[in-house]
């Protein structure tokens, strides 16, 4: 099949040659360019093959975005292994099921989890090397040996080899390790360069975390097309304002409430985003029109999941404002009910899809595979609409799928629930999404607690805070004598959200 296999190792290779001397990386540091970091990635291969690393080897990654992430990719790409990007915001536990689920032979980390993973080492024998984008010492080899390794040829790829497990949460809480192809990542690619109209001319600001799939793909598209990838420590509002400008960044990712704060650094004159032609993601009706009227880009709204690459419908707001886009070139949509029969159009059912953008499975979850992809449809468990123009209207998630999203995270209310109910004064909860000013959307915990028990707001969202990722507490808290049950003795969750959710 390699004859007609496209792989991300194939973005690098076109690129020496046609963009050999543009920039494809651009950070505090240095500037690196599309020959230097083909360069780069096949020493990285050689480093890798040299240590016995090849196809089919997991290699994870715990980090901030780091300018080295993408001579990594490429040489992982090249010798054929799978990255396991993880969130740095999740907790030791957390981290820990992600590496014991993919059992990575090598870990790639910055400085700041060097004694994270070194405090996990006694659960995860099967990680046999470590490597950090730091200085190194004791286990921990410096990320500037690999950039020493010798060139190595590519191992024989094909474009449909698992490239990428990157985990998104379970209906029970439980991360599935969603696993992304070489054809999966350039399909979205090529797919929102036609879109977009993105050209070599572009540069994007890497704000999302690369861990993401939303800046995972950022940063790729940027690169397919042959534009400038420019990397930022951390968010700042000001700072980065300041660098949209100073660098005429094209393009950023948003999640609420990155777009915000950036026009409120506007308003005051400390930037004026005049570069800024494209913004993709999620945000506010009010938040995106704030943006469209400065006159200088436009917002491009997107529906997608971490199995569908983060972008399985996008248009411009200008078309639909409110909408979640229109089917690409690349994507199949169709809503169906609760048998999976099609629905007529404009009325509410699950959202199914298929097409190139969708993932291969979940790692280790066979049975759940299969039945996800039934009647040859990857079914998403969100709810929508579809228009007569063909526009998609999200509409929920359905109750087994019921999932939060503070600021573009996922979160599901089970795994929230799972750890309020080991406080001892907690007897009950129900944890619901609700509207949030800042972050679009904000995690509710609606508690009953033990008879002559007592229980503040702050002590039980640290309570949270300290055994799960900080994004998962709730931001509001609410204590309530009883909780609206099923005819089954169940929560009624949507009875709960209609109570509480305003």
């Amino acid at each position: 099949m390699r004859v007609r296999s496209f792989t991300v190792y194939d973005i690098y290779k076109r690129n020496a040659v046609i963009y050999k001397n543009r920039i494809a990386i651009q950070s505090e540091d240095e500037k690196v360019t599309y020959g230097e970091l083909f360069d780069r990635a096949n020493r990285v291969a050689g480093w890798l093959k040299e240590k016995g690393i090849g196809k089919g080897d997991r290699i994870a990654i715990l980090a901030k975005n780091d300018a080295h992430f993408f001579s990594l990719m490429g040489g992982i790409a090249s010798v054929g292994g799978i990255m396991v990007p993880i969130n740095f915001r999740l907790s030791p536990e957390e981290i820990n099921y992600n590496l014991t689920n993919t059992q990575p032979v090598m870990i790639v980390v910055d400085s700041d989890f060097e004694k994270v993973i070194s405090d996990l080492q006694a659960s995860t024998p099967f990680l046999k090397i470590f490597v950090t984008f730091g200085t190194g010492g004791g286990n921990y080899i410096p990320y500037s040996a690999l950039l020493r390794g010798n060139p190595a040829d590519s191992a024989e790829l094909d474009g449909d080899d698992p490239f990428v497990i990157m985990h998104t949460a379970a209906v029970q809480g439980k991360p599935r390790g969603a696993v992304i192809s070489h054809h999966n990542l350039t399909s979205v690619t090529i797919q929102n360069i036609a879109i977009m109209g993105l050209h070599q001319e572009d540069s994007y600001l890497n704000i999302l975390p690369l861990f993401h799939i939303a800046g995972m793909f950022g940063a790729l598209v940027m690169m397919h097309v042959g534009g400038r990838n420019v990397m930022i420590s951390k968010f700042d509002p000001k700072l980065t304002g300041k660098m949209i400008d100073q660098e005429k960044i094209t393009l950023i990712g948003d999640f609420p409430p990155i777009l915000l704060q950036l026009l409120d650094e506007q308003a005051k004159g400390e930037c004026t985003l005049s570069s800024l032609r494209n913004v993709l993601g999620i945000d506010l009706q009010e938040t995106i029109k704030r943006f469209e009227n400065l006159g200088h880009g436009q917002f491009w709204l997107v529906y997608g999941q971490t199995e569908t690459m983060g972008l399985t419908s996008v248009c411009s707001n200008r078309e639909k404002p409110g909408c979640a886009g229109k089917q690409g070139p690349l994507v199949d949509i169709k809503i169906v009910d609760e048998f999976d029969k099609e629905v007529k159009t404009g009325n509410v059912g699950e959202i199914l899809v298929r097409g190139p953008l969708v993932f291969m499975g979940y790692w280790g979850e066979e049975e759940l595979t299969q039945h996800t992809f039934r009647d040859g449809w990857h079914h998403t468990g969100d709810a929508g609409r579809l228009d007569e123009e063909g526009y998609l209207w999200f509409a929920g998630r359905k109750a087994e799928k019921e999932l939060i999203k503070p600021g573009g995270e996922n979160v599901y209310p089970v795994e929230v629930e799972k750890v309020i109910l080991e406080h001892p004064s907690v007897q009950e909860v129900s944890v619901i999404g609700v509207p949030d000013p800042k972050f679009g959307e904000g995690i509710k915990a609606v508690c009953v607690l033990k008879p002559n028990m007592t229980l503040t707001d702050k002590e039980l969202i640290d309570f949270v805070a300290g055994r799960i990722a900080r994004y998962k507490k709730p931001g509001y808290v609410q204590f309530v004598d009883g909780l609206p049950k099923r005819e089954d003795g169940s929560i009624d969750r949507p009875k709960v959200k209609e109570l509480y959710g305003k």
